[in-house]
């Protein structure tokens, strides 16, 4: 009797620290875990099936006179007007209406190809009591090797003895995240013309959010990186505007390799209704099925290396506690993997090579240099 109430007891105590946990997480927005045992969603979105995209004209107007004295010119008298006979009726076969069409109509509000205005910082970087080297220390721990702001504080503190607290830390992240934004989206990039995209998956208050990548897979930049709650129509749009903006124009033989998401040929048909055409290539599961996924499976594999890569920086995290948060991180990261990561495919070069940041002896200089910079191109759009 006793071991059986001593085993009842131990269940409840474990589903109470169970619950505990969750509330814990659900108050904090982290996990409190090193490891995350819910999974994302992963909803069988192969159940949607899009069709073909449409021929899409725009029909001018007519005028009726204009047409009537164009016909006189050409025929050398005017058009007759139609005498219908009286009591006449025409029959028509009830089957000859029956042809339907199915529209699609997007109920947002987005314009391709719009440009974004930046926001302000929360914090003056022109007026931090600590030194342009002391914060490039921060965002190379923070950032380049991935530590937690709580770590990062440690380290300053242990290894060069700036006592500096864990806010503080994700409060400059923050306010440099916002800086070197508008420098990272429209910096003139010497892209290849080779794009792919894909989702993955970070926690955000204690819950899953999707992150929209899309990268030139020749050139290794990444090109739109859009945190989104939802794993929708209007998150894939925004990422492939991302892309379109980054171009000098439209190529006639543009396409995006992407997963088999509906999303993505949604996205196409919504830029096809406002004059905006390129090809959408999707990648279908893990084995190549179809001609389309064989020959384009090398792409898919190059951004799911891209993910590894980020979510080896993203782990110790243990998810954020703001959308704020979550934004700041995934921004320093690509600027980081554009600007001052070196790649293997690329011979140990940077993606994106500035000349300014070569000569400088190590990274916190280079993190220093690179606000800079940042902050004359904000000066010269402010102009």
């Amino acid at each position: 009797m006793l071991p059986q109430l001593l085993a009842c007891l131990f269940e409840i105590i474990k589903t109470q620290y169970q619950i505990i946990i969750y509330l814990m997480g659900a108050l904090l927005g982290k996990s409190l875990t090193n490891v995350d045992d819910e999974e994302p969603v992963r909803k069988p979105y192969q159940k949607l099936q899009v069709d073909e995209l449409p021929v899409i004209e725009t029909i001018p107007r007519l005028d009726y006179r204009q047409l009537l004295a164009e016909y006189e010119q050409k025929h050398g008298r005017p058009l007759k007007p139609i005498q219908r006979r009286a009591n006449a009726k025409t029959t028509v076969p009830d089957r000859f209406f029956k042809v339907r069409y199915l529209y699609r109509e997007f109920l947002f509000d987005f314009r391709p190809l719009a440009p974004s205005s930046p926001k302000k910082p929360k914090v003056d970087l022109s007026r931090l009591s600590v030194s342009s080297h002391i914060l490039g220390l921060i965002l190379t721990y923070h950032v380049n090797y991935g530590m937690s702001s709580r770590k990062t504080a440690g380290v300053m503190k242990d290894v060069h003895g700036v006592s500096i607290s864990h806010q503080t830390i994700i409060n400059y992240a923050n306010s440099v995240a916002l800086i070197v934004k508008p420098f990272i989206d429209h910096f003139p990039y010497e892209l290849s013309g080779s794009f792919c995209g894909d989702e993955t998956y970070i926690r955000v208050k204690g819950r899953w959010h999707y992150l929209f990548f899309m990268l030139d897979a020749v050139k290794k930049i990444v090109l739109s990186y859009r945190v989104s709650p939802n794993r929708d129509t209007l998150s894939a749009i925004r990422a492939m505007d991302d892309v379109l903006k980054k171009l000098p124009s439209i190529p006639e033989a543009l396409s995006l390799v992407v997963d088999g998401n509906p999303i993505y040929l949604l996205a196409q048909h919504f830029f096809a209704q406002h004059g905006i055409h390129f090809d959408v290539r999707q990648v279908i599961g893990l084995t190549n099925e179809d001609p389309v996924s064989e020959e384009f499976r090398p792409l898919k594999q190059i951004i799911e290396r891209f993910h590894r890569t980020f979510k080896g920086n993203y782990r110790p995290t243990h998810g954020f506690g703001a959308e704020e948060g979550s934004v700041s991180f995934v921004t320093l990261f690509v600027a980081y993997f554009n600007f001052l990561r070196p790649h293997g495919a690329l011979e140990n070069r940077v993606p994106v090579v500035l000349p300014e940041l070569d000569s400088l002896p190590h990274m916190p200089a280079r993190w220093g240099k690179l606000i800079a910079m940042a902050q004359d191109f904000l000066k010269q759009q402010a102009v």
